[in-house]
C-alpha cells in the first residue's frame, strides 16, 4: 500500500469535480430556461439562434408597419368618402342647372354652392395627413415618389402606394360652371369622370387594404412558426435537465461519500506500524 499518493482519492475527486460541473450547468439552465447560455454550449445553434431572432424581430416590425399601411389607407378612404358625396352632389346640382327653367340668378346660386363643394374638395386634398404626411396633395402619385411600406423582415419585401391628386386640379374641375345650359351640360360630364377617378382610387385602396391584412395574416403565422423552431433550439428541455439534475446531485452525493472513504484508505497503514 502505497501513502505519497492515494490513487484512489484522486479518482473520487476527480469524478466528484465533474459531476459538480454538470451540476451548475444543470442548475444555470433550470434557472435561465435557455438551453444554450452562452456559445460554448452550441456554437452552431446560437448562431441560427441569433439569426432566427432577428427575423421573428424583423416579422414583429413588419406586422407593425402592415398595420400602419392600414391606417394610412383608411384615413385616405375615409377622405375621399367625403369627396364622392360632394361630387354627387355637385352632379345633381349641375343636372338641376342644365335645365332652362332655371334663371340666371338661379344658376348663379347654384354655382355658388358649387364653389363651395369646390373649395371643400381642396380642402378635404390639403388636409388629409398620416403623421404629418399629406395623402391626397398628389405628394404620391407616381412611382419615383410611391409610399413605400415594408411588409417583410428583409430588403426589398415592400409595397408601393401610388395615390394621386384628388383636389380640383387632379379632378379636372377647375374652373367649373354652371351659369349657362352648356356649361351645366358640360358640368355634369366633367363631375362623372371625377366621380369615376374617385371610385377607381377607392376600389384600389380597398383591394390593397385587403392585401395588407392577409399579409398581416400571413405574418403573424410565420413569427409564430419561427419562434416555435427558435425555442426548440435554444430552450431548455425542463424536464430533462431535471432528470439530469437529479441524476448528477445523486452521483455527486456519492461521490463526495467515496471521497470520504478514499482518504480513510492510508489510514489502514498506521495499523501496520501499531
Amino acid at each position: 500500500m502505497r501513502i505519497n499518493n492515494n490513487i484512489q482519492a484522486l479518482n473520487a475527486y476527480n469524478n466528484l469535480s465533474k459531476n459538480q460541473f454538470k451540476t451548475s450547468r444543470n442548475l444555470e439552465k433550470l434557472s435561465s430556461g435557455l438551453r444554450i447560455n452562452r456559445a460554448s454550449d452550441d456554437a452552431a445553434g446560437l448562431a441560427i439562434s441569433e439569426k432566427m431572432r432577428g427575423q421573428i424581430r424583423g416579422l414583429s416590425m413588419a406586422e407593425k408597419n402592415a398595420l400602419d399601411g392600414i391606417s394610412v389607407i383608411q384615413t385616405a378612404e375615409g377622405a375621399l368618402s367625403s369627396v364622392h358625396a360632394m361630387l354627387q352632389r355637385m352632379r345633381e346640382l349641375a343636372v338641376q342647372a342644365a335645365n332652362d327653367t332655371y334663371t340666371t340668378s338661379d344658376r348663379t346660386e347654384i354655382q355658388e354652392e358649387i364653389n363651395q363643394l369646390l373649395a371643400s374638395i381642396d380642402d378635404a386634398a390639403q388636409n388629409t395627413e398620416f403623421n404629418t404626411k399629406k395623402l391626397l396633395d398628389g405628394s404620391f402619385a407616381t412611382s419615383g415618389t410611391a409610399l413605400q411600406l415594408q411588409i417583410g423582415a428583409n430588403a426589398g419585401q415592400k409595397i408601393a402606394v401610388t395615390i394621386g391628386e384628388m383636389g380640383t386640379s387632379g379632378l379636372s374641375l377647375t374652373g367649373l360652371s354652371v351659369l349657362n345650359h352648356d356649361d351645366a351640360s358640360t358640368a355634369i360630364d366633367t363631375v362623372n369622370t371625377a366621380i369615376e377617378a374617385v371610385s377607381s382610387l377607392r376600389s384600389k385602396l380597398g383591394a390593397l387594404q385587403n392585401r395588407l391584412e392577409h399579409t398581416m395574416n400571413n405574418l403573424a403565422t410565420a413569427r409564430e412558426n419561427l419562434t416555435a423552431a427558435e425555442s426548440r433550439i435554444r430552450d431548455a428541455d425542463m424536464a430533462l435537465e431535471m432528470t439530469d439534475f437529479t441524476r448528477n446531485n445523486i452521483i455527486n452525493q456519492a461521490a463526495t461519500a467515496m471521497l470520504a472513504q478514499a482518504n480513510q484508505l492510508p489510514q489502514g497503514v498506521l495499523q501496520l506500524l501499531q
